[in-house]
């Protein structure tokens, strides 16, 4: 008898091949290429309102003087940047050129002996090769642009001793909302959003892995000196490289963007979602 089982890991793999050709295939690594943006996303989160919802997520991990942590997507060292300083190692995986750039950085810039980074893409890692595993920790924060999201979980299993930490969206966020404004303009097509938390559950579950689910708002705030620079930053975000996009970016964020204190801040919000789960003995 034919099965009516969905295969959720297929659904993923649809949606975000759908997300990559609304996007010219231009995937989410390919926007912090920049140094100068990698930078200015890291310059985001250190004001003290982020650092209190950075220390947070850490406090919100089980964590050890003596544990091994993985960090997959690491962007500018976020995270792996203070996680260093309460443990005894940290191996922080990112693909993109400007990200790996800035955290090498980072790590330089705070004497940080202890933090191993590894520029490829999770899809691409070996985990015997790449990698020096088991860790008590592994976690994906935000950095879930997986084409084949069933075997990326099974490799961070692979890699962990104990605990796996994945943070993700649900629903439609800031992003998205102007994104489908603005794709038909810039793009001539409609805007697809990356797959969400429905589905990755879905994929854990076939798995058999029944993680620890917590939901909980997010509010965040980019914020510029001058238009030209919001319009510099957006670019990337938005795959815009003409003169005519250039435009279309400026007359809209024109209208979105509010100004304080002296500067041009653009609001920004989602669902947020943090499963995780402590591997059996």
């Amino acid at each position: 008898m034919e099965s009516d089982a969905i295969d959720w890991n297929e659904i993923w793999k649809d949606t975000l091949q759908k997300q990559l050709k609304s996007n010219r295939n231009v995937d989410c690594s390919t926007i912090w290429y920049s140094k100068e943006n990698a930078r200015r996303f890291w310059r985001m989160f250190q004001d003290d309102k982020a650092r209190a919802i950075t220390e947070k997520r850490i406090e919100g991990m089980k964590l050890s003087p003596d544990f091994r942590v993985l960090d997959i997507g690491a962007g500018p060292g976020t995270l792996a940047i203070p996680i260093s300083q309460r443990v005894a190692h940290v191996t922080a995986v990112e693909p993109s050129e400007g990200m790996v750039s800035v955290m090498r950085d980072n790590i330089d810039e705070h004497g940080l002996e202890n933090v191993e980074c590894v520029h490829k893409d999770w899809e691409a890692v070996d985990v015997e090769s790449d990698l020096s595993a088991p860790y008590d920790v592994v976690f994906a924060s935000y950095s879930l642009g997986m084409k084949d999201i069933r075997a990326s979980v099974q490799k961070m299993l692979d890699a962990s001793s104990r605990y796996v930490y994945l943070y993700w969206f649900a629903g439609e966020t800031s992003w998205d909302m102007h994104s489908r404004k603005l794709w038909p303009l810039l793009h001539g097509r409609e805007y697809q959003p990356a797959p969400k938390c429905d589905v990755l559950y879905n994929v854990l579950y076939d798995m058999g892995i029944y993680p620890n689910v917590s939901v909980f708002p997010f509010e965040h705030v980019h914020r510029y000196t001058t238009l030209d620079e919001a319009v510099e930053d957006f670019k990337s975000y938005y795959n815009a490289s003409s003169d005519t996009q250039e435009t279309i970016l400026r007359d809209y964020f024109e209208g979105v963007l509010e100004e304080d204190d002296g500067a041009l801040i653009q609001r920004g919000w989602s669902t947020r979602v943090k499963m995780w789960w402590e591997k059996p003995n």
